[in-house]
């Protein structure tokens, strides 16, 4: 074991897995914090603990975050923590990036941590200590409609700030576009007594190939999944025993999206105009009602023949997202993510075996659901979203972050199997 990764949710998990596995590394993802008495593969060099720590309080996700340290460290024996959040720095003025990080570093008795959530392959960079995506400053990209954590700034500082007790210091471009020795020093100058964070530019993948070699054997990094690959490649190891991703031999699939990023939504609209699909109806939704659920089941079902997996969604647009928000509150995600557990469950005793999910709460959902542990992570579908493998079962899962994936992703993952 090399790399302990510790993602505070399910989709970031397996975004990060997938650009380990494409720079060389050999890749298990875990649903939660192992039992100590599971069994470890041999030849794993990176063990990802997908939690669901992003959106909960910041005890809950300090204790549980905590406990995954444990575990990598002392059961599996990782060398080094990686902590990995969302590109777009998804967090609220409350926590958890800033609570969780300061709480890694008093585990690992270290004074700084590195935070580097630029992901060039998605448009994802960050500059002055400014995070943009796909050029826009991350308040003005869409993100500033988040349902759950709407971003209000674009500086990273400055969200961070309300968050930790610690110091913040950036290591800036003109430094990262230097050697590895020059960015060591930099970052030993940079240090502090107390608890130091350092946020780091980056435009390209060249500039964090550059940063991976200069912080490769550190403690405690953090940030978004980018880095992933460039600490991968520098191992340049070739592992002939791997396991082999093999697929069900029958496969039944189905498309679930609960997503309403804009990119979800233009998934979903492309996707409607070639596969069956079916939209939740929210009241339907908040009554629970058993026959709407068996509808719904009987209806994917009834598509499995078709070319394209039929799909199921309650993605919206902004707007219709505010007016039931406004209506309903939180009720209406709650619901929804509900009825997509039940749907889970009754598909799952249909014989369904291969689940394209859109969106983190919802995959978070259809993980626990499919009651998965340890995933094998396969080829990538696209840049961050990979093929997933259930080692118990042989269920196979991709796993989509909101806004990753071009439109027709959709009808891609199905392409790449």
């Amino acid at each position: 074991m090399i790399y302990g990764v510790i993602a505070d949710d399910f989709t970031g998990a397996s975004d990060i897995a997938s650009f380990m596995v494409k720079g060389g590394f050999n890749v298990i993802q875990t649903i939660g914090i192992p039992d100590k008495n599971d069994l470890l593969l041999d030849d794993v060099d990176v063990i990802v603990v997908a939690l669901k720590t992003r959106s909960i309080a910041s005890k809950e996700a300090i204790k549980k975050s905590i406990a995954a340290c444990d575990w990598l460290i002392n059961i599996a024996h990782a060398k080094q923590i990686y902590f990995k959040y969302c590109s777009t720095f998804d967090s609220t003025p409350k926590g958890n990036i800033g609570q969780v990080s300061e709480a890694l570093m008093d585990k690992l008795k270290t004074n700084y941590i590195i935070h580097c959530p630029a992901l060039p392959d998605n448009g994802r960079t960050v500059v002055h200590g400014h995070l943009f995506v796909n050029g826009q400053l991350l308040n003005h990209s869409g993100m500033e409609n988040h349902p759950i954590n709407p971003m209000h700034s674009a500086d990273i500082a400055e969200l961070l700030a309300p968050q930790i007790t610690g110091v913040i210091k950036r290591l800036e471009l003109p430094i990262i576009e230097k050697d590895e020795i020059t960015i060591r020093r930099v970052i030993a100058s940079l240090k502090q007594v107390e608890k130091t964070h350092i946020i780091c530019d980056s435009l390209t993948n060249h500039h964090l190939a550059n940063l991976a070699k200069a912080i490769f054997d550190i403690p405690l990094i953090a940030g978004g999944s980018g880095l992933g690959e460039s600490l991968a490649k520098l191992y340049q190891l070739s592992n002939p025993k791997a396991l082999k991703f093999l697929l069900p031999k029958q496969q039944k699939k189905v498309v679930l999206s609960g997503s309403c990023s804009f990119m979800t939504n233009k998934q979903v609209d492309f996707y409607k105009k070639i596969a069956a699909h079916y939209e939740l109806d929210i009241t339907k939704c908040l009554k629970l009602e058993k026959n709407y659920i068996k509808e719904i089941v009987d209806w994917v079902v009834d598509h499995q023949n078709d070319k394209y997996a039929p799909m199921v969604y309650a993605t919206q647009p902004v707007n219709a997202l505010n007016k039931i928000k406004q209506r309903y509150g939180n009720k209406a995600s709650i619901a929804i993510e509900k009825n997509f557990a039940l749907i889970t469950k009754l598909l799952v005793k249909k014989g369904i075996n291969t689940f394209i999910v859109a969106g983190g709460e919802t995959s978070g959902t259809v993980v626990s659901e499919l009651n998965a542990k340890q995933l094998q992570v396969g080829h990538e579908i696209v840049s961050g979203v990979p093929w997933l493998k259930d080692l118990k079962t042989g269920y196979c899962l991709a796993l989509k972050s909101g806004n990753f994936g071009q439109e027709n992703f959709f009808k891609i993952a199905q392409g790449s199997l």
